[in-house]
């Protein structure tokens, strides 16, 4: 795969890297990604892996962008309150990278017509805020056999981990076989969350993800990675997976 002398220019600081160089660009500009929800978590991720030069990113939302959402989900702006997400997220994106294509899906993901979408792509961020699509978006992946990064982030904490059961790794289900009581686990609507918050769990999920597709280094499959910003803490623990899980056995 070729790059042009533009594309050379901006994926410089890769290129020279030794875990990336020409071959985990090239990599890269294969991929297809697709991001589930282009708000807090989503929308650094999907900047970060545009700006990286990931050849192309779905972007599925069916929301549109409230003045709420502008705290924390810095792929919008001012001007694209009242705006589909994954119109003002594409044009976003194209202003960074031209060289990317992305593909816009606005709609609700759904175990009906999620398959043939998420089949489509090589690897899928869940940036979704409730457990209904957390394991709707798990399952697909599981039945696609498509890794999946799912992060997740509440107040002052966020956690991560990549799943990939065809692989060997646990799925989302293995680690949270079901959803915990809605007391323990408000919105952040009810909770409240960190603006900069997004942007460190988004970014970690832009991380893996060029970690997982160019090979480079370690990701966080079999690791579930749990961040304090409030006392700087972070955590590693080990997940594995369970022969009893409904979703990927």
């Amino acid at each position: 795969m070729s790059f042009s002398p533009d594309e050379l220019s901006r994926y410089a600081r890769h290129i020279v890297l030794r875990e990336i160089g020409g071959p985990g660009q090239a990599k890269l500009k294969a991929a297809r990604v697709l991001i589930v929800g282009v708000g807090g978590l989503g929308s650094p991720a999907a900047l970060y892996l545009a700006a990286s030069g990931v050849g192309t990113l779905g972007l599925f939302d069916d929301d549109v962008v409230s003045l709420s959402n502008l705290q924390r989900q810095i792929l919008h702006d001012t001007a694209a309150v009242g705006i589909s997400k994954v119109v003002s997220g594409a044009r976003s994106l194209a202003r960074i990278n031209p060289h990317i294509a992305v593909e816009g899906h606005e709609a609700r993901l759904t175990p009906q017509d999620g398959a043939d979408i998420v089949q489509g792509y090589d690897l899928v961020l869940d940036g979704t805020d409730n457990f209904d699509s957390r394991y709707v978006i798990n399952r697909l992946c599981v039945a696609a056999k498509v890794p999946l990064i799912s992060a997740a982030m509440t107040q002052w904490e966020g956690q991560i981990s990549l799943y990939d059961p065809a692989r060997g790794g646990p799925c989302y289900g293995c680690v949270f076989p079901q959803a915990p009581d809605a007391d323990l686990a408000p919105s952040c609507a009810e909770a409240g969350v960190i603006g900069a918050l997004g942007g460190v769990m988004g970014s970690m999920m832009a991380m893996e993800a060029i970690k997982h597709l160019t090979g480079a280094g370690e990701t966080l499959d079999g690791s579930l990675l749990l961040y304090d910003a409030l006392y700087a803490e972070t955590r590693r623990i080990t997940v594995k997976r369970d022969p009893s899980c409904a979703a990927c056995n």
